[in-house]
């Protein structure tokens, strides 16, 4: 049977979908940690944060692959700086092998998506059981996998963030990206049992704006839902011209805001399911060290 068809099946029914919580999601997982980085609006900086993760969790020792999932709208690679091409179009027609589509940057690998691929959207193909199918074929090669989900409740971008072990979920303080997220947690709840999601509030300016925010969020997915989120920190707005946000985002300076967002990561590492054992023997700690993160 299909890999994704097995996946799929575990929640044909109300009663089997409640027992697929979280919970069990976390005893499950073993080895590469798959993580999705999501939200219900688009805009909310899910791209940068994503590659800046993989990028850290690689710097540190850990062999990390970052997937673009958004198929025809890829900005990965656009974000490094890196020529646009249609390697993913060949990859899904066997043209050239995984390897041969890969960006390779060390121990942090890249796969792009498509930009405007005509082939892409005339077959309407099943991207989401192509995606698990080549994360089932790869994860014992990496410890951490990572998509990029794309924004909005598409069935193909539910599925994503369900078969991952974590979500982060990424939201602004603007009032449609708390409402959109919150709809995004609603119906991962629903159809899959997913009961636990991490929050990264993006682009806030004030502490008090932040803790509003995360405060709201919260309390609103518990309530109604009976959801639990679990907060792993914040990223504020940036002031820096357009033609540079990258290149600051990205860059490994150790500023402030490089501290602060090690610290956010190394707080999810330590306490949610990080593999034992990093593929160097630098290890997470080092990345608290040397950032002098308590």
């Amino acid at each position: 049977m299909h890999k994704t068809s097995e996946w799929l099946l575990s929640f044909t029914s109300e009663e089997e979908s409640s027992n697929n919580s979280q919970d069990h999601l976390l005893e499950e997982s073993r080895g590469c940690q798959k993580i999705s980085i999501t939200g219900g609006k688009g805009g909310v900086g899910k791209t940068s944060i994503a590659l800046k993760m993989a990028q850290e969790l690689s710097r540190v020792g850990y062999k990390t692959l970052l997937i673009d999932c958004d198929s025809n709208l890829s900005n990965t690679a656009i974000k490094l700086g890196l020529p646009i091409d249609n390697k993913f179009e060949k990859l899904l027609s066997a043209e050239i092998s995984f390897e041969e589509c890969l960006i390779q940057r060390g121990k942090f690998h890249l796969l792009p998506a498509c930009n405007g691929s005509l082939s892409l959207f005339e077959n309407k193909l099943q991207l989401d059981e192509i995606i698990i199918d080549i994360i089932e074929s790869h994860e014992h090669e990496y410890d951490y996998i990572l998509l990029d989900c794309p924004a909005g409740l598409d069935k193909h971008a539910l599925k994503l963030n369900a078969y991952c072990d974590h979500r982060f979920v990424v939201i602004t303080p603007d009032r449609s990206s708390i409402t959109d997220s919150y709809s995004l947690v609603k119906l991962l709840s629903l159809n899959f049992g997913i009961k636990q999601n991490h929050l990264v509030v993006n682009m806030f300016q004030q502490e008090k704006q932040y803790k509003k925010v995360v405060e709201i969020f919260n309390d609103t997915v518990e309530r109604f839902l009976g959801c639990q989120t679990v907060t792993l920190g914040g990223v504020r707005k940036i002031d820096v011209d357009t033609t540079c946000f990258d290149t600051f985002f990205l860059s490994e300076e150790n500023n402030e805001f490089q501290k602060n967002f090690v610290k956010l990561l190394y707080g999810f590492t330590e306490k949610f399911g990080g593999p034992v054992k990093p593929r160097t023997q630098s290890g997470i700690a080092s990345l608290a060290l040397e950032h002098d993160v308590h």
